[in-house]
Formats: structure tokens, C-alpha cells, sequence
């Protein structure tokens, strides 16, 4: 079942990337008592996920805070090594934080899993943006067709955001 605006997002153990290295946390401590935009993609270094969702996240960093976010946070179906070498690649180090949910198990209590192993990826998360409120889902905005970053995009749910 998909998570829905209105909901608590479900606590599960993911891992930060940090410059210590990954970070064991719970999801119900990372978001609790904060205003966090969380987008969730497929995966790192992706076509759309490299060059067209993370960048307008990056770039509407400000936009966001001046609206009273506290953090940007992403998750994708990879590990944090992974995830590490992307953030350092894309310059989103200390702009954004990096979730790792290495066997997807995020995604799929969120109910937005999907089987991309026809294409040889497993399973992967959809590809969504929420913002998030003291652990509580107030946008929820998930990308309705696969290789677009539309509907999920920075700029729509900046647009969303009173």
C-alpha cells in the first residue's frame, strides 16, 4: 500500500552518507521535529536521475530554505558508497543528504517500490518528491511515467509549497 499525504512515514533504518563515513539512522529520528524535502529515485548516476531530478534539487536549495525547509534529503535503492560517489560527483555534498536504502527496504514500507529486474536493475524505488513535516507526509507528488522527472521535479513541488 502507498503511503499518502496525511501519513507518518514508516520508521526504517537507512544510511547516511556522512564525512565520517555511513551513518546508521532511523528514519523516525532523521525526520523527526524537522521541515524536510525528500525526493526518491531509481538510481545514482542514472540518465534522469543524474542529469535531470538531483540537479533541480541542488539548485533550489535556497528556494527551499527560504520557505522554511531544514533539509534536503534523497534516497535511492543503492548503497552508500555508492551514494557517497555520487554526492561527491554532482557537488551536492553538504547541500543535500544521502539516504542509502541498500536493499530497498525504505521504498517498499513506503509502498514505492518497483521490479526494474527485466532491465537487470532489482528492485528500485519509484521516483517521487514529499515534503515532509515532523515525520508527517504534507506533499507527496510520485512520477507517473518512467525516464521523466516532471510531476517529481523541485519546481513543481516548490510550487506546491505555500
Amino acid at each position: 500500500m502507498t503511503i499518502k499525504v496525511g501519513e507518518r512515514l514508516p520508521n526504517v533504518t537507512v544510511r547516511q552518507v556522512t564525512p565520517d563515513g555511513p551513518k546508521p539512522v532511523e528514519t523516525k529520528d532523521y525526520f523527526a521535529g524537522k521541515t524536510v524535502v525528500l525526493f526518491g529515485l531509481p538510481g545514482a548516476f542514472t540518465p534522469t536521475c543524474h542529469k535531470n531530478h538531483l540537479p533541480g534539487f541542488i539548485v533550489s536549495e535556497a528556494a527551499f530554505k527560504a520557505k522554511g525547509v531544514d533539509a534536503i534529503a534523497m534516497t535511492s535503492v543503492n548503497d552508500h558508497h555508492v551514494l557517497s560517489a555520487w554526492s561527491d560527483a554532482t557537488g551536492a555534498k553538504g547541500h543535500i543528504d544521502f539516504l542509502a536504502d541498500g536493499a530497498g527496504a525504505f521504498a517498499k514500507a513506503l509502498g514505492l517500490e518497483f521490479d526494474a529486474s527485466a532491465g537487470g536493475l532489482g528492485v528500485r524505488s519509484k521516483r517521487y518528491a514529499m515534503l515532509v513535516v515532523d515525520g508527517v507526509v504534507k506533499e507527496l507528488n510520485i512520477e507517473p511515467e518512467p525516464g521523466k522527472a516532471d510531476v517529481s521535479s523541485a519546481q513543481h513541488l516548490l510550487e506546491q509549497m505555500k
